[in-house]
């Protein structure tokens, strides 16, 4: 089972911190929100989390069933964010083959399958910078939701999204997510509310 352990986490940006002192433990099979106002810090501290950037004190550890080599917990999170780029010069199809050799699929998912999932069969074929934004970041949750990981992370999931994208991932989480650590950066309740979880950012200024 998947574990991230912070221990007094703090970032700053020059002389400014984000936050100090975060302390937390996010366990596989729970589902958790990072909440707070715009500008907070809870992009940040996803990607904290993520390992994407560093933190400027504190230690973060990952564990799945050992301890896991920081330089490689990559290898374990997916991560869907609004600021995350696509190839758009490729093609769905050629995208999601791409994004498979090196962070493959769960066994038996190819990629006309999560294009069929999507919904957007009669778009496979075309190159992603004709998509609008809500069919781009209906590709960014899938290549995260998809992903053979055992934790997933999720900023502003809902961004750009109409109704049905913002059902069609509440659909995909409930599928794919019940046995993995689910991480949700947002202040907006209807893309965390299945959350067991809340933590205010806030409360670590």
């Amino acid at each position: 089972m998947m574990r991230i352990s912070l221990s007094d986490i703090g970032k700053r940006f020059n002389r400014d911190w984000i936050f100090r002192g975060f302390s937390y433990q996010f366990n596989a099979g729970r589902n958790y929100a990072i909440t707070g106002p715009n500008g907070s810090g809870k992009s940040t501290l996803l990607q904290v989390i993520a390992g994407a950037i560093m933190a400027s004190e504190g230690k973060i550890s990952y564990e799945k069933d050992r301890a896991i080599d920081p330089e490689l917990a990559y290898k374990c999170i997916a991560i869907a964010a609004p600021y995350q780029e696509v190839i758009e010069e490729m093609t769905l199809a050629e995208f999601l083959q791409f994004h498979s050799t090196f962070k493959p699929f769960f066994p038996g998912m190819t990629g006309r399958k999560v294009i069929e999932i999507l919904g957007l069969e009669q778009s496979a074929g075309k190159q992603i910078r004709y998509y609008s934004s809500g069919m781009k970041q209906r590709v960014k949750l899938a290549q995260a939701i998809f992903s053979d990981t055992p934790c997933v992370l999720f900023d502003e999931p809902c961004t750009n999204l109409d109704a049905a994208g913002i059902s069609l991932y509440h659909q995909l989480v409930d599928s794919y997510c019940r046995e993995r650590l689910v991480i949700v950066s947002s202040n907006d309740k209807q893309e965390y509310g299945f959350c067991n979880q809340v933590v205010d950012i806030m409360q670590y200024k």
